[in-house]
């Protein structure tokens, strides 16, 4: 099994913890779609990442779609409820996660591969916006007193929203979601002690 996928993307960070987790041994084939070089089409033709492929090269793209395979695949470490009503409740923050995360790359892209003078500003708050409300509405999902999301057991919603967290950090440390949503960075402080975690944390280019 090999996994194609840029380090500093939130997708690809969020199925390495699931490997990570559940113990399955995989390699890793580092890979941006942004570089001119980029093989990522051949894999995928959308040209997104991350993309797993399989033993019998089926390839598998969208890292929702990934980590539910993952979990079909492994009975090691479930990180998805088997409770119809709960799985829904989870691949629901797994989705505003995500969507924060989407919000947060198309502004990197934005910035990094358009000109100063063809950024439309007006879309880039837009980007931001929804940044900014998909942060509360993460903060307001987290009970009082719980340290995970979905019935403070530790799974894939936590996983995805702290592959988010990270992202923002790595991208734009000097938004303020951890001061707005100190229940947030505590989230976070929690996450940065798992060994998953840890050996994952995107580096800083």
């Amino acid at each position: 099994m090999k996994l194609v996928g840029s380090l500093t993307s939130p997708f690809v960070r969020k199925v390495r913890i699931v490997l990570a987790e559940k113990h399955i041994n995989y390699t890793f084939i580092e890979d941006s779609p942004w570089l001119e070089e980029t093989a990522v089409p051949t894999y995928n033709p959308l040209g997104k990442v991350p993309v797993l492929l399989l033993e019998d090269n089926t390839t598998l793209f969208d890292s929702r779609v990934i980590v539910e395979y993952l979990e079909m695949r492994s009975p090691i470490a479930p990180l998805i409820p088997e409770d119809k009503k709960q799985r829904i409740a989870v691949k629901r923050l797994e989705a505003l996660a995500d969507g924060v995360a989407d919000a947060a790359a198309t502004i990197f892209i934005e910035k990094k591969l358009r000109p100063l003078e063809q950024q439309s500003f007006q879309w880039i708050e837009r980007q931001f916006k929804k940044i900014d409300l998909g942060c509360l509405a993460l903060a307001s999902e987290l009970e009082k007193d719980h340290q995970w999301f979905n019935q403070n057991t530790y799974g894939l919603a936590d996983i995805a929203i702290g592959a988010t967290l990270g992202y923002l950090d790595l991208r734009f440390p000097e938004r303020n979601w951890k001061i707005l949503h100190p229940n947030l960075a505590q989230f976070m402080e929690r996450l940065s002690q798992k060994a998953s975690f840890k050996d994952t944390c995107p580096p800083l280019i």
